[in-house]
Order: C-alpha cells, then sequence, then structure tokens
C-alpha cells in the first residue's frame, strides 16, 4: 500500500497540482490526517525547495472559519493541498488564497484506500465530461430532479456560472477537490421546491441503508421538513445548530468520476459517476449568495433522474452527456 499511497501522492503533487520549482508549496493538514499530508509534502519537496507543512487542530465542522493568521499563511503561498477532516473548501480563508492567485486542492476527509482508489483515475477525461456539463448548466434555465417514488425538486439556474471540479489545478486561482469529479452550480436562492429523497449518503452517516432514507421537503429554497428515522434525525440535529441560512439549497452537483464509489465519505461520495449531489448552506464559493452559513452539507441521491431544461442528463444513474 505504502508505494500506491506515494504514488497518488506523486500524481495529486505533479499531475494535478503542477507543482514545479519556482512554487511555494503549503500543505495545510491536521493531526487526524497528518499521514496523508506527510506523503503531499514529500512529494511537494521533490518539486521545490519552498514547501511547508502546517498542521492546524481540526475546525469541529465543514466549512467552520479558520483562524486569521492560517489564513494569512495560505495567501503567502502559490499552491496548497489541504488533507483535513472536515472540510476547508468554502472557508473565507480559501477563497480568499485563490482570489490572491493560490492554486488549491482541499482533500476534506481522505482516506488512504480512497487516495489510492481515485487519484489514479483519467483526470484528462473527467475534465472533459465535467467542463462539459459545466457548460451545460451554465446556459440553462430550471432543472428537475427526481430522485424516485415520485419525489421531485424543481430549481431555477437562470443567471448562474456552472463549474467544472477537474483535478487539474495550473492556473492562478484555480481550485478543485481532489479526488475531483463533478460539475456543480448554485440554483437561484429562494427558488427550491419539492421533495428530495436522499438515498446515497450524508455526513458522518455512512452509506445510507434503504430503511434509512431521507425525505426533505423544500419551500422557497429552504428545507421546511426532514422525515426518516436515525439519519433524518442526525442531520436535523446538525441544522438546529446554525441559523436559518444551513438550511438553504445551495448547490447542485453532479459526479464524474468512473473511479469513486459511495463509501460513506462524502469527498469521494460526490464524485462517483451518474450521482447527483445536493447540498444545503454556505455557496459563496460558487457564485451564491449565502456566505456565513457556517457550514455546507451534501446529500448523495444514487440512481437519480436529472433534467436541465427539460433535456435529460442523467437516466436512472446513467450520464447520458458525455
Amino acid at each position: 500500500m505504502n508505494e500506491e499511497l506515494r504514488k497518488s501522492a506523486e500524481i495529486a503533487v505533479s499531475v494535478c497540482l503542477n507543482v514545479s520549482g519556482s512554487d511555494r508549496f503549503l500543505v495545510l493538514t491536521d493531526p487526524i490526517l497528518y499521514d496523508i499530508g506527510m506523503l503531499l509534502w514529500e512529494a511537494g519537496r521533490k518539486r521545490t525547495e519552498d514547501a511547508v507543512l502546517g498542521v492546524i487542530a481540526p475546525t469541529g465542522a465543514h466549512s467552520a472559519p479558520l483562524p486569521e493568521f492560517v489564513g494569512d499563511l495560505m495567501k503567502r503561498a502559490t499552491v496548497i493541498a489541504a488533507p483535513t477532516f472536515y472540510s476547508i473548501s468554502h472557508t473565507k480563508a480559501r477563497r480568499e488564497a485563490c482570489q490572491a492567485g493560490a492554486r488549491c486542492a482541499t482533500l476534506p476527509g481522505i482516506t488512504k484506500e480512497i487516495m489510492i482508489r481515485t487519484l489514479q483515475a483519467d483526470y484528462n477525461e473527467i475534465a472533459r465530461i465535467s467542463n462539459a456539463l459545466a457548460e451545460r448548466l451554465t446556459n440553462a434555465k430550471e432543472a428537475v430532479l427526481c430522485t424516485g417514488s415520485g419525489a421531485e425538486l424543481w430549481m431555477s439556474l437562470e443567471g448562474r456560472k456552472g463549474y467544472a471540479d477537474t483535478g487539474i489545478i495550473h492556473k492562478p486561482g484555480d481550485f478543485s477537490n481532489l479526488p475531483a469529479g463533478e460539475a456543480y452550480i448554485a440554483p437561484v436562492e429562494g427558488s427550491s421546491y419539492g421533495t428530495l429523497v436522499i438515498n446515497g449518503a450524508i455526513f458522518d452517516t455512512g452509506k445510507l441503508a434503504e430503511d434509512d432514507y431521507i425525505t426533505v421537503e423544500i419551500e422557497n429554497g429552504y428545507i421546511k421538513e426532514i422525515k426518516g428515522g436515525r439519519s433524518a434525525n442526525h442531520l436535523e440535529k446538525i441544522f438546529s445548530r446554525y441559523t436559518k441560512d444551513a438550511r438553504a439549497v445551495a448547490e447542485l452537483g453532479i459526479g464524474t468520476n468512473p473511479k469513486a464509489i459511495i463509501t460513506g465519505n462524502i469527498l469521494e461520495d460526490e464524485k462517483v459517476l451518474g450521482t447527483v449531489h445536493i447540498a444545503f448552506g454556505d455557496n459563496g464559493s460558487m457564485g451564491g449568495r449565502i456566505t456565513n452559513a457556517g457550514i455546507h452539507l451534501d446529500g448523495i441521491i444514487e440512481s437519480p433522474t436529472l433534467y436541465v431544461d427539460s433535456k435529460t442528463i442523467i437516466k436512472d444513474g446513467e450520464l447520458l452527456l458525455k
């Protein structure tokens, strides 16, 4: 496994981030993912002498604010890799670092198994599919997501830009998850309505059992009611810690990585080819208006059907636009 891990770290640093001798490379990690952080730092150290490994305390929640001095350090880097247990993808610090010119990969909650399985995918092909989907989303006015048993969720996409998470992070300001593989967009705030059935996974639940699916009723762009069993109660408890904006529909995403599988780890789950994810909370990183929700939480849908401007993009989990 060690050699496969090193190979995956080398791919992340060389193919995905394209670290070179002129770069100031920062690996930002925490004690939970320290071993993976060290692997990435070692791979980067071979390509630039200006490589720093920074270890922070776990933030306690996805998108929780980072200390100001950590943000200052990030803005001084030209390349950032961030394997942290809680995601920093949608933090102000990450956004400002990219605005300052850093190219950044976040790897929230990544495991050694996920690293080996997914970082050796064909990222040029993933980029091709993801970019095509992002363009389709950019040009769209609306989307309808069907998630089984007649459940439908309608969203306005008008005037919003679609983004591609490709894993190719070569230009100043570029940002991507690793493993990568999705196209995503922020639906217009307040526009979404209908019913969503989450049958794949949400944060900290593992893969959902059939008797534990979560039904979410949505009205005027916000969660109105959450129904189900253990995982539904878990989701409600998470949202109860935050303001109303944590319940806002924040993102429509489409997975494009054929190497990814649903394991209960959202980092990988949301990249699975032919899945859809709906996120709630912060969407400022993708052109949305909700920037202070304090959380960005994804729900993964397996075997969905997705219509964009009445055209079928996914049919029962099969991606038709390739």
